[in-house]
């Protein structure tokens, strides 16, 4: 059995959406595709190749199928990640996922024969629309270019600007992989112990690293909160939520990027001014 193409997974995905109210956010929508894919843990939670991305294989071939599906006109996305079925293709049922790369390419290259030779060309291949080049330079900053004590603070400074207080790395071997402390503020009156493990991984979390963290916190504090760059399996976040035992929060490499940019650590976003001169209106002086 293997991970079905892009294509393959354009109609599962559209059947996902619909499924789910016609809207979903990424995570969603990877949770069903692959839940009634069929395929087993080890295929779904197979790293994609490549320094640049903490998605799995299949995620990835997911962004693809996202990416022609919208180019398609079949379904949109907003700003905030979630993805709808486009108002007029509410009522389509099935499609053929040729003919819509073929149709995709053919508007493509319509558009490119348009350009002038001198201006960038479009490239459908060039990788899916909602892979963003800050993101995967992040990811290779974290993963590869500082070292392990550098993202321990980082993941210190970040809970503080959080409102977590009296955070302590502590990071200490043999310890069940916790490698801090805090104390999370809520409104000024409630508070909560928290122990966090941060992780610097380019594949996927396993369930395992949820209970080995799970047991060296319990009784020690009230919450755990697991970070990493990578992402979890699904044995992961079904661990971290399992009947009769301490919930644990997980934040992937995803979220962890969002909130880094959101905080303005590390991460500089910039407003480019576009200037326009409306010469009817000087002409209408």
């Amino acid at each position: 059995m293997d991970i079905p193409t892009y294509d393959q997974l354009m109609l599962p995905l559209f059947t996902a959406l619909k499924e789910l109210g016609g809207s979903a956010s990424i995570a969603e929508i990877d949770e069903y595709v692959g839940e009634h894919s069929g395929l087993p843990a080890e295929l779904l939670d197979q790293p994609h190749n490549s320094e640049k991305s903490n998605q799995t294989e299949f995620q990835y071939r997911l962004a693809w199928a996202r990416t022609w599906l919208k180019k398609a006109g079949l379904i949109e996305n907003s700003s905030r990640g979630v993805w709808v079925i486009s108002p007029d293709k509410r009522d389509v049922e099935s499609f053929n996922p040729i003919e819509i790369v073929r149709q995709v390419r053919e508007v493509i290259k319509q558009q490119n024969d348009e350009l002038d030779q001198n201006n960038e060309q479009v490239d459908p291949d060039n990788g899916p629309t909602e892979t963003d080049a800050w993101r995967q330079k992040l990811h290779q900053v974290l993963t590869t270019e500082i070292d392990p004590s550098a993202f321990e603070r980082l993941i210190q400074r970040l809970l503080r600007e959080s409102g977590f207080i009296h955070v302590e790395v502590t990071g200490r071997s043999g310890d069940g992989g916790i490698d801090g402390k805090g104390i999370a503020r809520i409104n000024g009156m409630l508070s909560f112990h928290v122990h966090f493990q941060c992780k610097r991984y380019q594949g996927s979390v396993s369930a395992s690293h949820i209970r080995d963290f799970r047991g060296a916190m319990v009784g020690r504090a009230d919450k755990g909160l697991f970070i990493t760059t990578g992402t979890f399996t699904r044995e992961a976040f079904r661990e971290s939520t399992r009947d009769g035992a301490p919930p644990l929060d997980l934040i992937d490499g995803d979220q962890l990027a969002d909130k880094l940019k959101e905080l303005n650590l590390g991460i500089e976003t910039k407003l480019v001014e576009h200037v326009n001169v409306d010469d009817n209106w000087f002409r209408s002086i």
